[in-house]
């Protein structure tokens, strides 16, 4: 949960980065080779917040089928808190992709 907030948080500051830059405020526009960095930072920190929310789903997918399956150590809670931190961190990625599209648009719509 933290770690998807602060995940969140650093998306978020990149988009208000590139918002800046878009707007044309001389001082604080990155240089190319910075923006490229930026980029493949920004790439990075996409790729692993997806890889995250995937493994936390494959894990609730996979203490759901101990339980069904009947084994004796895995706990009714532990299944419900999983699924539910695999449905929260889903939500989570869907509104960054959400912010992330609406930023994209609002950039695509500016008359340079």
């Amino acid at each position: 949960s933290t770690l998807m907030s602060m995940e969140i948080n650093q998306v978020l500051q990149q988009m208000r980065s590139m918002q800046i830059a878009a707007t044309g405020d001389i001082g604080t526009a990155p240089t190319r080779l910075e923006g490229a960095q930026d980029s493949q930072a920004f790439g990075s920190l996409l790729k692993n917040s997806l890889a995250a929310v995937t493994e936390t789903q494959q894990k609730s997918a996979e203490m759901s089928l101990a339980y069904a399956s009947g084994d004796e150590n895995t706990d009714l809670a532990q299944v419900m808190v999983s699924m539910q931190k695999a449905s929260l961190s889903f939500e989570a990625v869907t509104q960054v992709r959400n912010k992330l599209l609406s930023a994209y648009q609002e950039v695509m719509n500016m008359q340079v």
